[in-house]
């Protein structure tokens, strides 16, 4: 992957967790630089952009508290992403994070092709967001 995607991908990264960039934002830069989506994994607290060919680049990210609880709460990780979307005053990125993993979600697949994110828990359980039109 060349040096300029790998960029804006670790610039959107770093944009969600300072909260310099929302989510739609964050989904515009990385669609302009070809990505098709990405996955963030709670337990080994990582994000991973893909594009189209099957490249993909892998960041660290910022520890957040707390652990992946053993439930998946779908009705509290609906609750989260609806305050996401809300972006109140109260809103982070790193808030959310901490709030998912104690709703038992251990990490989710953002699809710019299906234009929806797949909210996961350790036992496989699932909830589907899609996109706003």
């Amino acid at each position: 992957m060349d040096a300029e995607r790998i960029a804006v991908a670790e610039n959107c990264l770093h944009s969600a967790h300072d909260g310099s960039l929302s989510f739609p934002e964050i989904v515009g830069k990385l669609l302009a630089a070809g990505f098709e989506g990405y996955t963030v994994d709670y337990r080994r607290n990582t994000q991973t952009y893909y594009l189209p060919d099957g490249d993909s680049v892998a960041f660290d990210m910022r520890l957040s508290a707390g652990k992946v609880a053993a439930t998946f709460d779908t009705s509290e990780v609906e609750r989260l992403v609806r305050w996401a979307q809300a972006n109140p005053e109260n809103y982070s990125y790193v808030a959310f994070c901490e709030k998912a993993k104690a709703a038992g979600c251990a990490g989710y697949i953002v699809s710019f092709l299906g234009r929806r994110v797949l909210y996961f828990g350790r036992t496989a359980d699932t909830h589907i967001e899609h996109f706003p039109n």
